[in-house]
């Protein structure tokens, strides 16, 4: 019998931007995972950020098959937006993102619901593909290079605590959310979500960090010299802001 107490209700955000090739098979995958957790309801949302491919057709189509499905389209590119406006709209208890891709295993849910239900003070789940425990497949050796350097870059300037700020599996607590995304920049893109991260440890807030198996999906659009720039750019300027924020 299910502990209706304990419930708690999970909203997957999964920010998209022309995934014709890998979308359906992401949602329906998913979907069949997760009818075996029967300790949370879900809401699997497709935040489509601007595709103009068969991406926006594909969407629409899975959220009128299944009702656990959502869609939801935004004119501005980037994670970052696609987040905000997925948290805008959601009604959970918990609130998240993963990549449609699954770079991250699946079953790394299950323990996303254990932990929610059982501490009642934890504010983040931060999935980890770069702690001693974790499990990294088919990764390229720059890619590697430039996830290893942007976490000693992010802990040198920023002081994170957090071993892996970018993996595509990252879950919260949505009453308290509002508060830390209310004192973070618009940023569009993937930054936005280290700054989430960087403002929750800066507040104290209860992080579980749990070390994730995850495999490398080549046909990633990421392009690689354009985002470290960015991130070199983001660095800095949230580097000089919490700096102010201090001696004011």
């Amino acid at each position: 019998m299910k502990d209706e107490k304990k419930m708690i209700s999970i909203n997957i955000l999964f920010p998209v931007l022309n995934e014709e090739d890998r979308l359906e098979k992401g949602i329906e995958k998913t979907l069949n995972y997760i009818k075996n957790l029967d300790e949370a309801q879900f809401t699997l949302t497709i935040v489509d950020n601007g595709s103009t491919d068969a991406t926006e057709k594909i969407a629409r189509a899975l959220a009128s098959k299944h009702d656990a499905v959502q869609y939801l389209r935004i004119k501005t590119r980037g994670v970052g937006a696609a987040f905000r406006a997925g948290v805008a709209a959601n009604t959970c208890d918990i609130v998240g993102y993963m990549d449609v891709d699954l770079s991250t295993d699946i079953r790394h849910l299950e323990t996303v619901v254990t932990q929610f239900r059982q501490t009642p003070d934890l504010f983040m789940v931060n999935g980890s593909r770069l702690s001693k425990n974790s499990i990294m497949n088919g990764r390229k050796w720059y890619r590697n290079l430039s996830s290893y350097g942007l976490k000693w870059l992010l802990k040198i300037t920023l002081r994170m605590q957090a071993s892996d700020a970018i993996c595509g599996f990252k879950f919260y607590r949505a009453v308290d959310l509002p508060a830390v995304m209310a004192q973070s920049s618009s940023e569009n893109g993937w930054f936005y979500i280290i700054e989430l991260l960087i403002r929750t440890e800066r507040q104290n807030l209860r992080i579980d960090e749990i070390p994730v198996r995850w495999e490398d999906d080549h046909r990633t659009t990421v392009q690689f010299f354009k985002l470290v720039r960015n991130y070199v750019t983001q660095i800095s300027r949230l580097y000089f802001l919490l700096n102010r924020e201090k001696k004011d």
